[in-house]
């Protein structure tokens, strides 16, 4: 369980790096649509290298393959799930303190809730009293980091988070249908969607008609050379070692009881972050307010992880 829980914690580090550097970028004057679309642009090259030595060119042709076949589907679903989510979190980069996006972040466990309710789930009552302790230490968090409300700061930095939580899991939850045979969506019932690292691909492809989309109608001043090797380090370090490690944990996992420890090690990437800005941009120590804010977000977690591990949390 030792091991699990440090594979766990060094994947929520490498995670964290995410909101420490686009909070970097964003300092420096990046624009956050680089930020977000070089993320995706070198996590496509990343993936093809990493497919190609470990699965062979055969699987990378038949992921290209599947993609062409399904190429409306993979858009949507990478638009989506990809496209909006990151553009909407490196957007609230420029008005929120890292940490506090990765605190905020957190609510993407009750947005996968709703999502999975429109797709026909049902939960006990508990599980919404668990998401208002969230909520509630999410906006403690929000509103601690300004020293005088401005609602046009709160909005713009923690509203895309809010948006982005439900967009990422209903780009997957699309992609799980799309398996199981929902009848809006075409049949994609290939082995090559069950590994982590081909889905990741195919929805990374289906999300550049986006962000082409995006900058055209933005039309941002290009980035510099810095930020460009910054969302290189995003997409090598959150996007392919913290990933291979959180699935490394997981398949080792054995029993709900690991697989929930493994699950809840996430939540340290809101202290990663903290930490990093801390070292890295000088930032100051949350206050009172925060620390109370990320306790509760902390103990909802603990809640929702506890009546996981007793397979009571979704009930179809």
């Amino acid at each position: 369980m030792v091991a699990l829980i440090a594979l766990g914690l060094c994947s929520g580090l490498f995670f964290s790096s995410t909101f420490v550097l686009n909070r970097l970028m964003s300092l420096e004057g990046g624009h956050w649509i680089w930020s977000a679309s070089l993320r995706y642009g070198f996590m496509i090259l990343f993936l093809l290298i990493v497919i190609r030595l470990v699965q062979g060119r055969k699987t990378v042709q038949e992921l290209l393959k599947l993609f062409y076949e399904h190429w409306l589907f993979w858009t949507v679903a990478g638009s989506i799930g990809f496209g909006c989510f990151y553009a909407l979190l490196c957007f609230s980069a420029d008005y929120a303190p890292g940490w506090v996006i990765a605190a905020t972040w957190q609510l993407t466990i009750i947005a996968s809730l709703f999502v999975l309710m429109l797709f026909g789930r049902v939960f006990p009552k508990r599980i919404w009293l668990f998401s208002t302790i969230i909520v509630v230490g999410v906006g403690l968090i929000n509103t601690s980091h300004v020293n005088a409300f401005h609602f046009d700061e709160f909005v713009k930095g923690a509203f895309p988070v809010l948006i982005a939580a439900f967009c990422y899991p209903f780009g997957n939850q699309l992609v799980w249908e799309s398996k199981h045979g929902h009848k809006y969506f075409p049949k994609i019932d290939s082995p090559l969607v069950d590994n982590a690292f081909n889905k990741v691909l195919l929805l990374s492809l289906g999300s550049l008609p986006f962000w082409l989309v995006l900058i055209l109608c933005i039309n941002p001043p290009l980035p510099s050379m810095g930020q460009v090797f910054n969302t290189s380090l995003v997409a090598l370090l959150s996007g392919l070692v913290a990933t291979t490690l959180f699935l490394l944990a997981r398949h080792r996992a054995h029993k709900s009881s690991e697989l929930a420890a493994v699950d809840a090690t996430q939540a340290s990437e809101v202290i990663f972050a903290l930490l990093g800005e801390m070292l890295f941009l000088g930032a100051s120590l949350p206050n009172a307010q925060a620390w109370f804010g990320m306790s509760l977000v902390f103990i909802g977690l603990g809640f929702f992880i506890y009546f996981q591990e007793k397979k009571s949390v979704v009930h179809d």
